[in-house]
């Protein structure tokens, strides 16, 4: 899990995110916060674009609890697919999964919002479910809050949910490249590993084959490959040749095959079956998507 942290940390600060993020919230209104799988907070609370009321009901434990609840709600809905989850005063809260792969490591997660125009009777309703949580803001300042909140019809919402589909998208490919290209600080002997790989990924490369080549036994080799990378030797290649194949697909006058074959694969059913276990989807559903694009 720590490997996964550290990708959506760097995803986090990465330019691509920040430029988004503040894009996303001008042009919408709306706060959004990428967050990892285990994040135990309140996800909105001292960013762009929060909810007047729920930053008020932050302040006080139950509602904090209540509210927590709610994201793990969220967080067990959106796995696959984008998940929305209406809290208790009313408001709205979508997740939108973040995969490396077809492992989930996190959430784009946006809402504080309503989906329909709320009432005065639904007022009361939170207005004494506020008091039951201990929170003393003036009746007036809560009632401007909540009723200030943001009300997105559906075919809006649809729209902003897929938005965050096509940029979770963005990201997913980000991560792989992060997890190929890790900019930590690391032995040069991992470095200069990672160099032969890449300038021999289309040969059929061996453990043995790149410790010889940094002059390393295979054994001692395998251990610091792994501690230096997150990764196996094998994984480590399949993902640099399916990043260059990724490339590849740009070009439509390639066939699969070919590209398969150019990156370093033996076997077009391998290459699918790799490509689609850290890409998420088969080649062909890759290139796809990039020919409507």
């Amino acid at each position: 899990m720590q490997n996964e942290n550290n990708v959506i940390e760097r995803l986090t600060n990465s330019k691509i995110y920040t430029e988004y993020e503040r894009a996303f919230s001008e042009a919408t209104g709306l706060p959004l916060r990428l967050r990892s799988v285990d994040s135990w907070q309140l996800p909105h609370h001292g960013q762009r674009k929060e909810n007047a009321f729920c930053a008020l009901m932050a302040g006080k434990s139950r509602a904090c609890a209540a509210c927590l609840q709610v994201q793990q709600t969220l967080a067990e809905g959106a796995h696959d697919e984008p998940h929305s989850v209406t809290c208790q005063v009313g408001m709205c809260d979508t997740a939108v999964p973040v995969k490396l792969g077809n492992k989930l490591i996190g959430f784009l997660h946006t809402g504080q919002i309503f989906r329909k125009k709320p009432s005065s009777a639904q007022f009361e309703r939170v207005a004494q479910l506020a008091k039951d949580w201990g929170l003393q803001t003036p009746r007036e300042e809560l009632q401007k809050a909540w009723f200030g909140t943001r009300v997105v019809p559906q075919r809006e919402h649809e729209a902003v949910v897929k938005l965050l589909e096509i940029f979770a998208n963005h990201l997913s490919e980000l991560s792989n490249q992060i997890v190929v290209q890790q900019e930590n600080a690391e032995p040069p002997m991992i470095t200069k590993a990672k160099k032969y790989i890449q300038e021999n990924q289309t040969e059929d490369l061996s453990l043995g084959q790149v410790a010889k080549a940094v002059n390393a036994s295979a054994f001692y080799f395998c251990k610091m490959f792994k501690k230096g990378t997150g990764l196996n030797f094998t994984e480590y290649v399949c993902r640099v040749r399916i990043e260059s194949a990724r490339n590849l697909l740009l070009n439509p006058n390639l066939r699969i095959s070919e590209i398969a074959y150019q990156v370093g694969f033996q076997s077009l059913t391998h290459f699918n079956r790799v490509f689609k276990k850290i890409a998420g989807e088969a080649p062909s559903e890759y290139r796809a998507k990039l020919q409507v694009a």
